[in-house]
C-alpha cells in the first residue's frame, strides 16, 4: 500500500494524465541481438580450437594405440615363439569368451584396436618379414602403421612403429615415416 501511495505523489505529466505508470521486465530486442552476436563469436572462436584439440587428442591416443601394438608384439612373440611376431591385428586380438589364446587369437589387445579403427585412425599391421624355421613361418619383423581416417579432423599426422619401438610420423598423414616423435 504504501508503494502505491509513492506512485500516486508522483508528479504527473501533462501530456500522460490520467494514465498510470507500468513498470515492463525483460530484454529489449536490441539487447537480445547484442547478446547473440557476443555468443556467436564466441562459438566462432572456440568450435576452431575445439576441433584443433581433437585432433590432438587422436593423435595423442593413436600413439598410445601403437605402444600398445608393440608391447602385444613383445608378449605374442614370447608366448608364441615358433610364429615370431603377429602380422595381423586380429591375430593380436581375440575374445577371451572363445577359450585360451591361440596363435590366431592372442587376447592381447582390446576389441576396438584389434579391429583397426580406434579414436579417427585406422591401425594395420605391414611389412611383415617372414622366414621359414623348420617347415614353419616364422614373422621376424613388422610395421605397424595409425592413419588418420580424415586427415585434418580425426588427426594431422600419421604413425609408425616396429620391432625397435620407435615411434615415427609422417607429417602429411600418410604411412611414410620419416620424422621422430618426441
Amino acid at each position: 500500500m504504501e508503494q502505491k501511495q509513492r506512485i500516486d505523489r508522483l508528479p504527473q505529466n501533462p501530456i500522460t494524465k490520467g494514465t498510470r505508470l507500468t513498470l515492463q521486465s525483460g530484454f529489449t530486442l536490441m539487447e537480445l541481438l547484442i547478446v547473440m552476436s557476443i555468443m556467436i563469436i564466441l562459438m566462432l572462436i572456440a568450435i576452431p580450437n575445439f576441433i584443433s584439440m581433437k585432433a590432438q587428442a587422436d593423435e595423442t591416443s593413436a600413439m598410445q594405440s601403437l605402444r600398445a601394438i608393440y608391447q602385444a608384439q613383445i608378449q605374442y612373440q614370447i608366448n608364441f615363439p615358433s610364429n615370431g611376431f603377429a602380422c595381423s591385428l586380429a591375430a593380436l586380438g581375440g575374445s577371451s569368451n572363445s577359450g585360451p589364446p591361440t596363435a590366431q587369437a592372442a587376447q592381447l589387445l582390446q576389441g576396438d584396436l584389434a579391429s583397426g579403427q580406434k579414436s579417427g585412425y585406422t591401425f594395420n599391421i605391414t611389412n611383415c618379414t617372414k622366414v621359414t624355421v623348420n617347415n614353419q613361418d616364422m614373422y621376424t619383423s613388422y610395421e605397424a602403421t595409425a592413419v588418420p581416417q580424415a586427415v585434418g579432423k580425426s588427426g594431422h599426422r600419421g604413425f609408425c612403429i616396429d620391432v625397435k619401438g620407435e615411434i615415427m610420423a609422417d607429417p602429411s598423414g600418410g604411412t611414410n615415416c620419416t620424422q621422430t616423435v618426441e
